[in-house]
């Protein structure tokens, strides 16, 4: 049997899937190392739901029959993945991240993980997240079945909500990649604070069917990788038309990177205060010092400012409205109040006070943000921005406990949800030991542009490379 080296739980897509051509070692050796680490290290981090050994080496060894035989189906052939327990598996237990839901068991597989499957990638856990995908607007991190996501960087940290399970779990090397799913920053915060890199795409461009609904017009699917070639890699297989998600786009989208625009021709946009003194003060060298990297690969920096809106306000009040109507029967029902945070399981019941004309005022309002979104990007191609304003918090600590000043209004995370547009996080640095991400934000569909331009920053960076302190 080949000896699995510790690197190769860092390794990129491309790197393994070599390996793996090359018979360096077998997909079912790979897949068995894998497991045995996210079993032995993913409970650390309160990261792992559930282990799928058992279908991952059957899986694997039809891989390796196929490798046999010269037959190949992608990068993803013979790659180990996870997925945030919100995403149906048929026949094993999807538990949502929340004690009433904790022996849920479905008969069919989510879209996405059918099409991981049909290239030959390989599922070996279900990972935690958030109790309900954090609807109900939770205040501690421990708001989960599995406990609070732990930071492989530093475990008295939050891993980030609500995709806290792939963030960790990509972080110490026990899968690949994962599909987390994104409301209103639930792939990017995790990504942020976990040192991945993590990419929402456009609305509707990934189906979501078999994946539990937080928020019919918000609720996106994406991957959180290592590198940005990796979420391109991933996206490539996962989007694409639905007929079972009324959301769909009806678009598909190839990883095309040599056909990305130079970056002479691309104009950034972004707000001096975000790398200035906006941030927390421990951030602002790492920020400033990621503007200066952006500014070498020859792009064009513009100075814009963000339209103003109530962005969380409009948020919360559309997936208090949408939420309510999904889980009504459920709150009804008194089941809500076996969830684990307090603060949640009141603003889930006042979901259902929600006056009608709030939610529709809201999304009207919603349709402002679209147009200015629109109109800002007659003016530049992308935005750039921190992703957070400082580190991880601390996992002990409630979520809305005052942090370091900072004087940024942010906006572009639920700006960016509110409009549906595509937007990719990059590791950009440290602070108090923890890492920090940065984001650029771009036009609906323009991925391919988005991850030209995070590859060139990560050529010129080796952040999206640097591995948290994790014991085996």
């Amino acid at each position: 049997m080949a000896e699995i080296a510790p690197d190769i739980f860092f390794a990129s897509i491309s790197e393994l899937n070599a390996k793996l051509r090359a018979k360096e070692f077998s997909c079912q050796e790979l897949t068995k190392a894998f497991c045995d680490r996210m079993e032995r290290i993913g409970p650390r981090y309160n990261a792992l739901v559930l282990s799928l050994r058992k279908q991952a080496l059957s899986k694997a060894k039809d891989v390796d029959r196929e490798l046999k035989r010269d037959r190949t189906r992608g990068p993803l052939q013979g790659i180990p993945y996870g997925v945030k327990d919100l995403l149906a598996v048929k026949k094993l237990l999807t538990t949502w991240g929340a004690k009433p839901y904790a022996a849920q068991i479905f008969d069919y597989d989510a879209h996405v993980i059918e099409r991981l499957d049909k290239v030959g990638a390989i599922l070996i856990a279900k990972l935690s997240m958030v109790e309900l995908a954090g609807g109900g607007d939770y205040r501690t991190a421990a708001a989960s079945l599995t406990g609070p996501g732990l930071n492989p960087w530093d475990r008295t940290r939050w891993s980030g909500g609500s995709s806290s399970g792939p963030g960790a779990a990509v972080a110490a090397g026990l899968v690949t990649f994962a599909i987390g799913s994104e409301t209103s920053g639930s792939i990017l915060t995790p990504s942020a604070f976990c040192g991945l890199t993590g990419l929402r795409p456009t609305y509707g461009l990934v189906s979501r069917q078999g994946a539990m609904a937080l928020s019919w017009t918000l609720d996106k699917l994406g991957p959180m990788c290592r590198s940005a070639e990796d979420c391109g890699l991933v996206l490539h297989e996962i989007a694409g038309v639905d007929l079972q998600d009324s959301g769909s786009a009806s678009r598909s989208f190839n990883y095309n990177p040599k056909y990305a625009r130079k970056p002479a021709d691309i104009t950034v946009g972004y707000m001096p205060v975000d790398f200035e003194d906006g941030a927390e003060p421990s951030a602002q060298p790492a920020f400033r010092a990621a503007l200066e990297v952006v500014k070498s690969l020859g792009v064009t920096l513009k100075e814009i400012k963000l339209p103003e809106f109530p962005y969380g306000a409009l948020v919360g009040t559309i997936i208090a409205g949408e939420a309510g109507s999904i889980f009504e029967e459920f709150i009804r029902s008194g089941k809500v109040d076996q969830l684990a945070d307090p603060h949640q399981i009141a603003g889930l019941k006042a979901m259902l006070d929600l006056p009608s004309t709030e939610y529709l005022r809201a999304m009207r309002v919603r349709s402002l943000v679209k147009v200015a979104f629109h109109d800002l990007f007659l003016n530049c191609d992308m935005v750039l921005a921190p992703t957070r304003l400082g580190p991880a918090n601390m996992a002990a600590e409630p979520l809305d406990a005052p942090g370091p000043p900072t004087k940024s209004r942010g906006g572009l995370i639920p700006g960016g949800n509110l409009a549906g547009l595509p937007a990719i996080s990059l590791p950009c640095g440290f602070a108090d030991g923890l890492p920090l991400g940065i984001s650029l934000l771009g036009r609906p569909f323009n991925e391919n542009q988005l991850i030209a331009i995070g590859d060139l920053f990560q050529k010129q960076t080796d952040w999206h490379r640097r591995r948290p302190p994790v014991e085996v």
